[in-house]
């Protein structure tokens, strides 16, 4: 049996489960960590087959989130950062009870580009699961510099995303594209509509990955919903701009 790694700090009232991206791991928090552990008690994952979790093949966003759910805490706020999106967001959608609040950061319910939506097109995710194939640390290095570009900061932040993953095993190539699958064929526009829990979603306006012409679209769906758009960041908020994000955190658990 595989293990998930989770670790726990912080000694804040409230429960907050990190959810890191594609290709990485949670030591991708470590910039915003000494901040939020002041106000939350933070859950640190790593997703199954990425960074320390090991031993996992390539799984569906079902599976994955069933085995984070698993080991999750009762009560939380769940926060996803782009693939994490989608595993808070159906933990969301299968476990409502457990989630008070759901944070998608930089994140879509759909990644895949499609006739009246924007997203990544199809044929550059499917050229990233060819490419892995053959070179998948250049792979998944190219992808990290599309998350920070057009940044004030986007060398260094491109250095701290790539710092953390190879601060750590790579995942394999199987993994990988497991998680490309994930974005290219999940949609979750419609059947997130139903969701209770407040539901916060924060966006860099420089994204290239999810664009941010998708932002009124959800306002619209999902009018429950709250977004926010970082001005001046792209794919990694947390990282370009980390005391407007942890601000942003805080004033979301004063509501709660």
């Amino acid at each position: 049996m595989s293990d998930i790694w989770w670790q726990t700090k912080g000694e804040g009232d409230c429960h907050l489960v990190l959810l890191h991206g594609w290709g990485l791991n949670a030591q991708v928090w470590d910039c915003i960590t000494p901040e939020l552990s002041t106000h939350f008690t933070l859950h640190l994952v790593d997703l199954p087959g990425y960074g320390r979790s090991r031993g996992f093949t390539a799984l569906t966003l079902r599976q994955m989130t069933d085995l984070i759910l698993s080991q999750a805490p009762e009560k939380a706020v769940w926060l996803g950062w782009s693939l994490g999106g989608l595993v808070a967001s159906q933990a969301a959608l299968l476990a409502p009870e457990r989630v008070n609040a759901l944070v998608t950061v930089a994140s879509s319910p759909c990644f895949s580009a499609q006739d009246d939506w924007a997203g990544i097109k199809p044929d550059v995710l499917a050229g990233f699961q060819h490419q892995l194939s053959e070179d998948f640390q250049r792979t998944v290095e190219r992808f990290l510099a599309l998350q920070t570009l057009g940044t004030e900061t986007a060398k260094q932040d491109a250095r701290l995303l790539k710092s953390a993953v190879l601060s750590l095993d790579m995942p394999s190539a199987e993994v990988l594209n497991g998680g490309l699958e994930i974005l290219k064929t999940v949609d979750l526009r419609e059947v997130l509509t139903g969701l209770s829990m407040p539901f916060l979603r924060l966006y860099g306006r420089l994204d290239g990955l999810v664009p941010r012409k998708i932002v009124p679209l959800l306002d619209e769906m999902w009018p429950e919903s709250e977004s926010v758009i970082f001005p001046k960041a792209a794919h990694a908020p947390f990282i370009s701009h980390p005391d407007a994000f942890c601000d942003t955190l805080v004033a979301l658990k004063s509501r709660l």
